[in-house]
């Protein structure tokens, strides 16, 4: 697997914080030979810097986005993508609706993602070769009709919430994305949580 493109609305809070996360911990497990990892916006705030609290948050949890400059999500993005992992369910709808069916197959949310993964057979272990062969059989177990929790799809938009909030969805981003790692990586069984 080549690249991952992380989708939310403004590229400012979310999918910056999923950026780093999920950069630091590809990183850990595969050194130079980690996946890219990149962040747009469905509804992008084009040159914008990330909003001060998700910077906070993130560097309470490890991550350094003060750097980050927002960019407007478009097809090219999506097309070049191995994965396009998403905020929300809303997001995932949007890449349907605007990439060829190739790559709306590549979208899934984060949440929905994690939970096809974990109900996977054991992956065979940490190969970032691997990780394309794991996604497609995500998505062939979501064509199949596995079930996701559909009514749990979504990582919140902090922007507007107070700082409590903001460092509340770093932590849950920051956990998904330790479980997605597992779920592509590990060879032990996953732990399934709901």
């Amino acid at each position: 697997m080549a690249s991952i493109l992380i989708v939310c609305t403004g590229n400012v809070c979310r999918s910056p914080i999923a950026e780093a996360a999920l950069r630091a911990a590809l990183t850990e497990r595969f050194g130079n030979r980690a996946p890219a990892v990149s962040s747009a916006g469905t509804a992008g705030w084009e040159g914008s810097g990330a909003v001060g609290g998700s910077v906070e948050a993130a560097a309470e949890r490890g991550h350094d986005i003060g750097d980050h400059v927002a960019r407007m999500l478009t097809p090219a993005m999506v097309g070049d993508a191995d994965l396009v992992l998403c905020m929300a369910a809303e997001h995932r709808d949007a890449i349907r609706s605007v990439a060829p069916d190739d790559a709306a197959a590549r979208a899934f949310t984060l949440k929905e993602l994690v939970r096809l993964l974990e109900e996977l057979p054991p992956a065979a272990g940490a190969d970032p070769e691997a990780l394309a062969g794991r996604v497609a059989d995500a998505a062939a177990a979501r064509r199949s009709g596995a079930e996701t929790n559909p009514w749990d799809e979504d990582i919140v938009d902090p922007l507007g919430l107070s700082m409590e909030a903001i460092r509340a969805i770093a932590w849950e981003i920051d956990a998904w994305i330790q479980r997605l790692v597992a779920g592509l990586c590990d060879p032990s069984p996953a732990r399934r949580v709901l």
